[in-house]
Formats: structure tokens, C-alpha cells, sequence
């Protein structure tokens, strides 16, 4: 059980690394998942992604806008609460797609957005005030990370699904 957390901790930590080089480079080749791995900050997002199986789907040709929590996002959870993510695979998956949205997204239209549908199946809301975003209340700290498959938006905190 520690071993599996702590290798999607480093997958997550992997993922947000990766993202955390924004350049300007149009060659970009890496898919959201290498992007977010290479970024050094997403270690817990990729073990998560890797529990859940999604890192083939997040690799796939998308595209996709992934609300990309940090390793220390994850560390803002309650104790116990990524363990138990971890070990029921339903459940993370549904934390996990609702990060998620189908379609390319970058920060200009996701401004002048109140909500969005996630893969998960439920809207996030967003908000933005004085000259700051937030996804579900979690702030968003670095956008428009740009991968060959879709972009990542960096958050500072893992969000929840509603419950159903």
C-alpha cells in the first residue's frame, strides 16, 4: 500500500514537474503525462495517474486541459485521504477525471468561463477575481503549460467531485 502511494506520489510529482517549464518552443512533442513528469512537481499526480490506469488515456491524442495539482497540493489533503484514494481505484479515477476536461483550453477562454464539464462527468466552477483564477476554490498557480496532447493549468490544491 505505502510502496503503490509513494510511486503515484512521484508519478503526480513526475506530472507537475513537467508542466513547470512553460516555453515558447512549437516543437513541443511531450503528451500531458511526460510534461507534467518532466515538470518535477506532479510525483504524487503520476503514481495517481498510474493506480487509476489513466496515464495511456492521458498519453492518448486528447485533446485534453488538465487541472494539475502540485505534490504539495496533495499534501493538503487530510491524513489518510490519499491512502485511501490510492487503494480504491473507482474513487480515484473519479478524483482524477474531474481534473479533467475534454478539449483545449488555454487560460485566455477559460477566463471567461463560470463552469466546465469534466471527463468525470461533473461541472468545476471557476472563478476569477482581481486578476486571479480559481477552480473549485483551488487557485491556479501557473497556465497555458502546452503539451503535444492538450494543456496543463497548474493548481494548488486537489479538488473533489460532489458527492453523488
Amino acid at each position: 500500500m505505502k510502496k503503490s502511494l509513494i510511486a503515484t506520489a512521484a508519478a503526480l510529482a513526475l506530472v507537475v514537474t513537467a508542466a513547470a517549464p512553460a516555453r515558447a518552443d512549437h516543437h513541443q512533442a511531450k503528451d500531458i503525462v511526460d510534461t507534467a513528469v518532466a515538470a518535477g512537481s506532479f510525483g504524487t499526480l503520476a503514481t495517481a495517474l498510474q493506480a487509476a490506469g489513466l496515464v495511456d488515456t492521458l498519453k492518448g491524442k486528447g485533446p485534453f486541459t488538465v487541472f494539475a495539482p502540485t505534490d504539495d497540493a496533495f499534501k493538503k489533503l487530510p491524513a489518510g485521504t490519499l491512502e485511501k484514494l490510492l487503494a480504491d481505484k473507482a474513487q480515484l479515477t473519479k478524483v482524477l477525471t474531474y481534473h479533467v476536461v475534454s478539449g483545449k483550453v488555454m487560460a485566455a477562454d477559460v477566463v471567461k468561463l463560470t463552469s466546465a464539464k469534466t471527463v468525470e462527468g461533473s461541472d468545476v466552477k471557476i472563478a476569477v477575481a482581481n486578476g486571479a483564477v480559481k477552480v473549485n476554490g483551488a487557485n491556479v498557480v501557473k497556465t497555458d503549460v502546452v503539451a503535444s496532447n492538450g494543456v496543463i493549468h497548474v493548481i494548488d490544491s486537489v479538488i473533489l467531485p460532489p458527492a453523488k
